[in-house]
């Protein structure tokens, strides 16, 4: 296996803060790749067939050790393959892009799973500088790590260039390789990461998201690139309205589902309706797995500017929410039917105990007390309810009232 901490650190003409695709005359990488294939050129070619097919006779792997899988995020990420992370724009993706990138840079868990720890290169044409470096505090300040913990990572905020690295040769041609693929072949051969994130594929891949011979091509680039240099690149992309409303995370062409040896979908938590009970919690679906099982979901919360796991399964979290939110409702449909009844309630304990009468109102469906008092502290931090004063100035008391603008007029008795 490849040591990518014993390997030296790049120079400063090749490891810089983003990549820059300038070269100097007779020291650029494009110029050497022209010469190596002029070498080539110039070779007499052989009409024999292996010389360009490689023949492997099983019969020589008898008694030699099989090679055990790598993985970079067990039975998640494949190393040495092409990984797609899809997602929504909003949902999250880049941010926990990100914080793979900087668990694999720290050697510490992400998202509760332990990783392959080493260098970590990631090319970010959606968020710019300043973003990023808001986002990396704010991961550190959740890990407990510093800016200094970070020297295995380098970052390319490429938001607002020109960030293709595969454009058409014409309108059904094959794939060319751009200036900036060069530019980032010659950093991946300086810096040796052992994980390459992309992020977008819509800004990283000029060709025909339909095109399956253009897809394939582009996939094959990427696979080439992590079979050459023993790294796992991680491809982040964006579903179609289609892949959306099916669930499939999918846009284009079936070739990018077919091509890549893995493919992750980043979700919202969301009702058969529509509805989004609880805003902070993502799934992670897996949606292909070639040396794995598919069908797999892991539950995510977003909490304070990172994604951590979400205690039980995604479905006892997805539960947990809808109850949650069937609660809430139901407090604020309850409040307003005794105000109705000039039945005053109160958030203290006592006679007049919201939770406690509600509970017992039929209309409850059996909702216990401890489900409403919790629904009424959420409403409560959600200003959605609040405590009115009212009654004469000798005997004022308190009420529960909710937050609308005409909230006193409804509530008179």
């Amino acid at each position: 296996m490849l040591k990518h901490e014993n390997v030296p650190p790049p120079s400063e003409e090749a490891a810089g803060a983003a990549i820059m695709y300038r070269w100097k005359p007779g020291h650029s990488p494009a110029g050497a790749q022209q010469e190596r294939q002029q070498e080539r050129q110039e070779q007499p070619q052989s009409p024999d067939p292996e010389q360009s097919i490689r023949l492997i006779d099983p019969t020589l792997f008898e008694g030699q050790p099989v090679p055990a899988r790598e993985w970079h995020v067990g039975q998640l990420i494949p190393h040495g393959t092409v990984t797609l992370l899809s997602g929504d724009g909003g949902t999250g993706k880049s941010l926990l892009a990100l914080q793979l990138a900087v668990s694999t840079a720290s050697a510490t868990p992400w998202i509760g799973r332990s990783i392959a720890p080493g260098r970590a290169m990631l090319l970010s044409a959606e968020d710019d500088l300043e973003e990023i470096h808001r986002r990396l505090d704010d991961i550190l300040a959740g890990e407990g790590a510093k800016f200094s913990d970070l020297a295995n990572l380098r970052i390319a905020p490429l938001a607002g260039l020109d960030a293709v690295l595969a454009t058409p040769g014409g309108k059904v041609g094959p794939l060319a390789a751009t200036p900036l693929w060069t530019a980032l072949v010659a950093h991946i051969e300086a810096f040796r990461p052992r994980l390459l994130v992309l992020d977008t594929l819509a800004d990283l891949y000029a060709g025909e998201e339909n095109n399956r011979a253009q897809v394939r091509q582009f996939v094959s680039m990427l696979r080439g690139l992590a079979i050459q240099y023993d790294m796992t690149v991680l491809l982040l992309s964006h579903p179609s309205l289609t892949g959306l409303s099916s669930g499939s995370g999918m846009s284009g062409s079936t070739a990018w589902n077919n091509s890549v040896r893995s493919r992750l979908y980043l979700r919202r938590a969301t009702l058969s309706g529509g509805d989004e009970p609880d805003p902070d919690l993502r799934i992670l679906e897996t949606k292909k797995a070639n040396y794995g099982t598919t069908g797999g979901e892991i539950a995510l919360r977003w909490l304070m500017g990172r994604f951590v796991p979400e205690k039980g399964t995604p479905a006892s979290a997805f539960d947990r929410a809808a109850t949650e939110t069937r609660a809430d409702s139901l407090f604020l449909e309850l409040l307003r039917a005794f105000a109705d009844q000039g039945r005053h309630v109160s958030s203290k304990i006592g006679a007049s105990f919201a939770p406690h009468l509600f509970a017992k109102d039929p209309r409850a469906s059996g909702m216990s007390k401890r489900a409403l008092e919790a629904a009424m502290q959420r409403l409560f931090a959600a200003n959605r309810i609040r405590l009115e004063t009212f009654g004469s100035p000798s005997r004022q008391v308190t009420r529960l009232v909710p937050c609308t603008s005409n909230a006193a007029e409804e509530l008179q008795p």
